[in-house]
């Protein structure tokens, strides 16, 4: 490893621990008037942890993943990375609300012909959210998108980082000269949401653990992952949070700038080429702002393209700042350096006060602009001749951005071979690097979401405590109130009663599954829209998780009412039951977190969730008998899940020939004869038996468990059966939950 990192010329021997001093040592001290130069080359991520050493490597051996081999005959070092887009323009059609048409129309007496075709124009009028926007963002830079409120901020990272639809975008984003494919873009970059999705009750060092499992490959080691992530908390300046939860409302955990800082982390740890921002230090003081876009500093030095929205950056913040982009209404009103504010607003005939913040003066008067008659077009049209003005005094002889030969694909290649963009995987083949869209395969995946998950579920204790008291409540309620049931048809009925209660209460226990995905949704959609996994992983690995749960509630409820009640089978009854309790919960939990992939509000699955099983339960075959149900409606009877598991536990109890629930005169329970003296109910026994040439006697079997079962029309499928159709439709459910996510976040504009 020594000899390997000795061979690069590039090197810089600095340690993971020299560079996060170095950033403790700056402070939060910046000058802002004298603009330190950029360094020609700063080590990227990857280059710092090659200081570390591979426990399991030889002296000699090299790391495989690295050392990436070129194609073709190139010479000297491959150009830095310039993002440049062009012309971009983006428009959405606004519609009226419903109700707003409805109100207009009411009140077309007092409009005319021509104000009713105002209002149908009005009606699908399109809004310009980006108006032909351009400029570019070069490695070691941080190129800040401003503007106010609705001026096109979030929507221009948003196309910059290929989250609008193509087909809606107009203009061009390369990267060297390049079209840059959506594809590669996931790989190569990293996009930073506004809102801070972590999981709350993981540490700072597993979350950003756990992010490096995602991104970064299997062939590197576990210590080397270790590694990294001790590397980024030190140059994210989370050392003292390192072992604090990252917490909620309900758990104290980091501040709101840790919190901040951890997100960033969560999407560097890979060592992306591009790194997009929405807003990054907003909701945070000044301090935790700062250090925030100090440490996006420091990654652009490393060797990446920063470009991120900020609405009103602080002096401090200012200094950090390399390129500014002004945005009024989708339109650009500055493009360039923060050093050129002063002499841009001079020339427009509104110079900017000496003491005064320059952004917030710009702000300041791009509102005052939009609020006047004629808006900001006269700054619009000065910046556009300005640009020009800036373009025509400079060299205008064309410039190659491949000057060495290297194309864009080669100069990624040399990228990773300098331990950059851990999560391109490479194949060395001779002719190139061919980067893999995901760092790791399918079962490594699984392992660490299944893994993840079960560490924050198992820190939340109670959210499981609260499930499992649930349904040992249930059960205890149900044993007592059904304890130790007979075999007389008032017996038989409570059997139908207690099973109908306790099938339908297993998919209603399932509903507090609904919003933990809806929790976790944004979470998901974040991590997936840069190919941090698979959405099949994720949807096995939720599978999983959860079938222990599943087990302990099952065993939970069968054995509080199985003996309870008296039920039939002793232990082999006994461990059906259990099977078909477990069957039961893995099909309800997986109908829920279905509909939590289709439902995006809380409140409105489970009054789906609710409705849907009550209808489930009227058609169990409980209510009305199979053959009484309508030809109409017989479809619902098969599609509903209570149906299978009801018809199985009758069977596990009522399917014997030998068992009497019936004798004689209790036949004659539950009609107008049941209140006949004993005496009398006998004497028509004997006038039945000579009518029938049958002997009844009070001990005569007059319905034997399979009887039951024909009553009921529960004669189509065995219990077990009834068991795998059960446990089909839980897989199914989840097939179904992963279309949804497969269709449901794509995560574009349209």
């Amino acid at each position: 490893m020594s000899r390997f990192v000795d061979k690069l010329p590039f090197f810089d021997r600095r340690s993971p621990m020299d560079d996060a001093e170095e950033i403790a040592r700056d402070g939060l001290l910046v000058h802002h008037h004298h603009r330190p130069p950029r360094p020609i080359h700063n080590p990227t991520l990857g280059e710092l942890l090659k200081h570390v050493g591979d426990a399991g490597a030889g002296p000699d051996e090299s790391p495989p993943h690295f050392d990436v081999e070129l194609g073709g005959n190139l010479s000297g070092r491959p150009p830095p990375f310039t993002l440049t887009f062009t012309d971009l323009s983006y428009s959405v059609k606004v519609r009226k609300p419903f109700w707003s048409l409805t109100f207009r129309r009411k009140n077309r007496l007092a409009t005319d012909v021509a104000g009713e075709a105002q209002l149908n124009l009005n009606s699908g009028r399109t809004k310009t959210l980006l108006d032909s926007i351009s400029g570019e963002a070069k490695e070691g830079e941080i190129l800040a998108v401003l503007g106010a409120s609705g001026s096109g901020k979030s929507t221009l990272i948003d196309a910059l980082a290929n989250r609008i639809s193509r087909e809606s975008l107009k203009g061009s984003v390369t990267l060297n000269g390049e079209p840059l494919d959506g594809r590669l873009l996931k790989v190569i970059s990293a996009y930073v949401m506004q809102d801070d999705l972590l999981y709350p009750m993981l540490t700072v060092e597993e979350t950003l653990m756990f992010a490096a499992e995602f991104r970064l490959p299997r062939s590197l080691s576990s210590s080397k992952k270790k590694s990294r992530v001790q590397a980024l908390i030190d140059q994210l300046g989370l050392r003292r949070a390192a072992k604090t939860i990252i917490g909620d409302e309900g758990h104290r955990g980091v501040s709101g700038g840790e919190r901040r800082r951890v997100s960033i982390g969560m999407d560097i740890v890979h060592d992306p080429i591009i790194l997009f921002l929405d807003e990054p230090t907003s909701g945070l003081d000044s301090t935790s702002a700062f250090m925030v876009v100090k440490v996006l500093q420091r990654i652009a030095q490393s060797g990446s393209i920063v470009i991120m929205s900020v609405h009103q950056p602080s002096y401090r913040i200012l200094g950090l700042l390399d390129r500014l982009l002004f945005l009024s209404r989708g339109q650009t009103v500055y493009s360039g350096s923060p050093d050129g504010l002063p002499l841009f607003f001079s020339e427009f005939g509104r110079p900017i006060p000496e003491n005064e913040n320059r952004t917030e003066f710009a702000l300041d008067l791009i509102r005052e602009l939009e609020s006047s008659n004629a808006g900001t077009k006269p700054l619009v049209d000065f910046n556009n001749s300005w640009q020009n003005m800036k373009i025509q005094g400079t060299n205008t002889v064309a410039k190659n951005p491949n000057p060495n030969g290297y194309s864009l694909k080669d100069a990624i290649s040399a990228s990773i071979s300098r331990g950059k963009l851990f999560s391109g995987a490479t194949d060395n083949s001779g002719a190139g690097t061919t980067m893999q869209t995901f760092a790791n395969p399918a079962w490594v995946e699984i392992g660490v979401l299944t893994k993840r998950s079960a560490k924050n579920s198992r820190r939340m204790p109670e959210l499981f405590g609260m499930r499992l008291g649930a349904v040992l409540v249930t059960g205890f309620i149900l044993a007592t109130i059904f304890w130790q049931l007979d075999n007389s048809p008032k017996g038989v009925q409570e059997r139908l009663g207690f099973f109908a209660i306790g099938m339908s209460t297993m998919f209603y226990t399932c509903a507090d599954a609904l919003p933990v995905f809806l929790q976790e949704r944004y979470i998901f959609m974040r991590e997936t829209a840069y190919n941090a996994y698979r959405r099949s992983s994720y949807v096995l690995s939720n599978a999983i998780v959860g079938v222990p749960s599943l087990l302990l509630l099952s065993i939970a409820f069968a054995a509080t009412t199985f003996f309870a009640v008296g039920l039939a089978g002793g232990a082999s009854g006994f461990f059906f039951f259990f099977l078909i309790i477990f069957a039961s919960f893995w099909a309800g939990s997986g109908f829920v977190t279905f509909l939590s992939g289709v439902v995006s509000h809380v409140m409105l699955g489970y009054t789906v969730v609710v409705a849907i099983l009550a209808y489930f339960l009227l058609f169990s075959g409980f209510f009305i008998n199979r053959d009484r149900i309508p030809d109409y409606w017989i479809w619902f009877h098969y599609l509903s899940l209570v149906k299978y598991p009801y018809e199985a536990v009758l069977m596990n109890e009522f399917d014997d020939s030998t068992k009497c629930f019936v004798r004689g005169t209790q036949m004659f329970e539950n009609t107008p004869l049941g209140l006949l003296p004993e005496v009398i109910k006998l004497n028509v026994l004997k006038s039945m038996s000579g009518s029938l040439g049958v002997n009844l006697t009070a001990q005569t079997c007059v319905t034997t468990g399979t009887d039951i079962l024909k009553q009921q029309a529960v004669t189509q499928l065995s219990k077990w059966n009834c068991l795998w159709v059960t446990l089909a439709w839980g897989f199914f459910f989840r097939v179904l939950f992963y279309f949804s996510l497969l269709l449901g976040s794509k995560n574009k504009r349209r």
